[in-house]
């Protein structure tokens, strides 16, 4: 079977519907990186009010690279079979490139600059130029120089930001990210080449394969509020503060992973192994969303347990409230709207309530603040669940 996957030439190669190993492998680079933006986050907390907004500037930014170094490569392996030797191979370098990226994460912005760019240079350049000597002769081919033409021009904004340092850095990094994301969002057109999507030329991306992705990294994404909170209680030890939110952040978990394999915005529910799900044009930045809300909730409760000392920041307030409103802006759009079907609305009356409710936190103690946001986030997935009157199957297996 390994030889008849590898004679057919990549363009041939179709993914199958379930992630391989080789992908789970290569997540585990991102527990670690998201453990160093949750880090990231926590710090920004600290800091002098003055610099709070350029320092989480930063820290988007480098969760937003992050996430488009996973998102390229969870389509890469749900478009082209990832059990073909080239295409691990592929894989296993960009996972080492990440890992250099999550090292190099808190010097970023100062010594290592460079490093960042560089290694971020080489990821983003380096999948289209593989695609476009490996789809030579195939119709896809121009697809795959098109992407290589966008990252060869937002490579130079990357590398001048990393000698630049300083202000100037942020400001080309901001602008290659944003062209990034824009290509990304348009297919990344091209005067003479067009702008054809992937399927008009004979290409299919597996729906099913890349939900099951969205879905695992999801889990990964959950298991930084069981990590930071865990981790908080540890040292040193329990204590009545620390143990209310301790349940608090369980709960939340639990009702993140109701509302995220429960919610139906039209049509069938979702399942673990992506059975079912109709991903939206958007998926992609939905699940930017989901992840960077559930990482700010995760570092909001961690922070309480670390200090429940009343009286409360108003930048930690608005993480444990944004957090979950990110989560069910993401979680509302991930899906395809259905034509059919009444779109659900249940999410967005749950995000505008969060909103609302985070107003007064001000006044309240740390540790009811972190209590409240996971009664109402409770609050919500009971109101979805009774919304879409679920029958008896509530754990599906992969």
């Amino acid at each position: 079977m390994l030889t008849r996957i590898g004679s057919r030439g990549l363009g041939d190669s179709r993914s199958p519907n379930s992630a391989t190993v080789l992908e789970l492998l290569f997540d585990i680079v991102y527990v670690f990186a998201l453990a160093r933006l949750a880090g990231r986050v926590a710090d920004d907390l600290t800091i002098v009010r003055h610099t709070l907004l350029s320092e989480a500037g930063q820290t988007v930014l480098f969760f937003t690279a992050m996430w488009m170094i996973w998102s390229l490569n969870a389509l890469l392996a749900s478009t082209y079979d990832p059990r073909r030797p080239d295409l691990q191979a592929v894989l296993l370098a960009t996972m080492f490139g990440t890992l250099v990226l999550a090292v190099s994460l808190p010097q970023a912005f100062g010594q290592r600059g460079v490093v960042f760019a560089c290694t971020y240079v080489v990821i983003q350049v380096g999948r289209p130029l593989f695609l476009s000597f490996a789809l030579r002769g195939h119709p896809v081919h121009a697809f795959a120089l098109r992407v290589l033409t966008w990252h060869l021009v937002t490579s130079v904004l990357w590398i001048s930001g990393g000698i630049s340092g300083g202000l100037g850095r942020g400001i080309f990094w901001t602008i290659a990210l944003a062209i990034e994301m824009i290509g990304a969002a348009t297919t990344y057109p091209l005067p003479r080449m067009g702008g054809r999507q992937l399927n008009s030329m004979g290409v299919t991306v597996s729906e099913e394969h890349l939900a099951e992705r969205y879905n695992q990294f999801f889990m990964i994404a959950l298991a930084e509020v069981v990590l930071e909170a865990g981790a908080a209680v540890s040292f040193p030890g329990f204590s009545t503060d620390g143990t209310i939110v301790l349940v608090a952040s369980f709960v939340a978990v639990v009702s993140f992973w109701r509302i995220y394999f429960y919610h139906v915005r039209s049509g069938h529910a979702s399942t673990p192994s992506g059975e079912g799900v109709q991903l939206s044009p958007w998926a992609s930045y939905s699940l930017l969303l989901i992840v960077g809300g559930i990482i700010c909730t995760a570092v909001g409760f961690g922070q309480v347990i670390e200090d429940p000392h009343p009286p409360i920041d108003w930048a930690l307030v608005v993480i444990i409230f944004g957090g979950p409103v990110l989560f069910l802006i993401g979680r509302s759009s991930l899906e395809r709207a259905s034509r059919t079907t009444p779109r659900c609305r249940v999410l967005y009356v749950g995000a505008v309530t969060l909103a609302l409710a985070a107003v007064p936190m001000v006044f309240l103690p740390p540790v009811a603040v972190a209590a409240v946001a996971a009664v109402i986030l409770a609050g919500i997935a009971v109101f979805d669940q009774r919304a879409h009157k679920r029958g008896s199957e509530t754990n599906p297996t992969l």
